[in-house]
């Protein structure tokens, strides 16, 4: 069921659930946001709503209505 913009979500395993059951994973982000990733620390660009960090594969969602919003965006876990 989705709920809009009212959900909550615990962790980044659940965000990027919610993405892949509602096809939104590589929907592009509003803008390109430069992250440094909590696995490896090294920095790279999150373009789409889903993404994984090329060098540790650290996977790392938001969900769209919070997209803009870079404090949003969770880790999941490595390969998630």
């Amino acid at each position: 069921m989705h709920d809009g913009c009212s959900g909550s979500f615990g962790d980044g395993s659940q965000v990027v659930d919610k993405l892949r059951m509602m096809g939104f994973s590589q929907y592009a982000l509003p803008e390109p946001v430069e992250l440094d990733c909590e696995g490896c620390q090294s920095s790279f660009v999150m373009a789409t709503l889903e993404a994984e960090c090329p060098d540790c594969g650290m996977v790392y969602g938001v969900t769209p209505c919070h997209a803009a919003d870079r404090a949003s965006i969770k880790a999941a876990g490595i390969r998630y």
